[in-house]
C-alpha cells in the first residue's frame, strides 16, 4: 500500500530544511494570547497534537504546563525528545487514533496541522480522539487556515534557496484542495514532493464538532484573537469545549 504523502514528506530532512526559517515569534504571541484568554491554570495537562519537533510544546512547558506532544514523524519526535523532561513528553502517534482518555485539560492543534486526509471519516476520527482525550469541560483549540482568504491571496509560484538547495514551489487549487508541488535537486539527484491541504470552511468543522459533542465557544480570525471575518481573516481558530 502506498504511503500517504504526509507520512513520507514530513519525515524527510528536506521538509525541515524548507521550513527552517518560519517566524515562530507569531506562534509565541498566539500561545500567550490563547492561554491568557482561557485563563489556563498552572500545571494544566496539555496535548500538542501534531507537535513537529516540539517547539510549541517546549514553549507551553516553559509557561508552566504539563505537556505531551505527539506527531506522526518519528524523525521529528526523536528531535523533540532531546528536550523532554518530567513535565514534557513526546510520542510518535497518528492523530486519527485514540491516544489517552479523559486526560487533558486542553488540546492544541496549531498552525494548519489538518486537512491532509482523503475522507471525512478520517477527519471525524481525529475529532473523536480529541474528545475522548479531554477531561469533562476540557478545551480544544483548533487553528486552521481561512479558506476564503487563501483563495484570494494564493501565490502560485515561489523559489527559495536554503542551505544550498533551491526549492521551486508551485501552488494550485483543484477540487477545493491547495496542491503545493515542491521540486529541487540535491547532490545531483532530483526530488519531487507534494503537499495537499483541503480548503474546509467553518461549517465543516462545526459539523465535526457537533457530532463529537464538542460545543463552539469562540471563533477567532487571527493570532491576536480578533473576530473571524470570512473574507479578511487569515486564520480560522475555533475554541471548542467537551460537553
Amino acid at each position: 500500500m502506498e504511503k500517504e504523502w504526509f507520512s513520507s514528506w514530513f519525515d524527510t530532512p528536506y521538509y525541515h530544511t524548507l521550513y527552517k526559517h518560519r517566524d515562530y515569534s507569531e506562534a509565541s504571541v498566539f500561545i500567550d494570547n490563547i492561554t491568557d484568554f482561557l485563563k489556563l491554570r498552572s500545571n494544566s495537562d496539555c496535548w500538542d497534537l501534531c507537535c513537529g519537533k516540539g517547539r510549541h510544546s517546549i514553549y507551553l512547558n516553559k509557561k508552566g504546563y504539563h505537556v505531551v506532544g505527539t506527531d506522526l514523524s518519528v524523525q521529528s519526535i526523536n528531535e523533540a525528545n532531546k528536550s523532554a523532561n518530567d513535565t514534557l513528553e513526546f510520542y510518535s502517534h497518528d492523530m486519527r487514533h485514540l491516544f489517552r482518555t479523559n486526560y487533558f485539560d486542553v488540546v492544541f492543534n496549531l498552525f494548519t496541522s489538518f486537512g491532509y486526509f482523503e475522507t471525512r471519516h478520517d477527519d471525524m476520527n481525529v475529532f473523536t480522539a480529541v474528545e475522548k482525550a479531554l477531561k469533562s469541560k476540557g478545551i480544544f483549540v483548533f487553528d486552521f487556515l481561512n479558506s476564503e482568504y487563501v483563495k484570494n491571496t494564493l501565490v502560485d509560484k515561489d523559489e527559495k534557496t536554503i542551505d544550498g538547495i533551491t526549492f521551486r514551489i508551485t501552488k494550485t487549487i483543484d477540487n477545493n484542495t491547495v496542491i503545493k508541488n515542491i521540486d529541487f535537486m540535491d547532490e545531483g539527484e532530483s526530488f519531487h514532493f507534494e503537499e495537499r491541504v483541503k480548503l474546509f470552511d467553518k461549517d465543516y468543522f462545526e459539523g465535526l464538532a457537533k457530532e463529537c459533542n464538542l460545543s463552539v465557544l469562540n471563533v477567532f480570525g487571527n493570532y491576536h484573537l480578533e473576530d473571524f471575518n470570512l473574507n479578511l481573516s487569515p486564520r480560522l481558530i475555533l475554541v471548542l469545549q467537551k460537553q
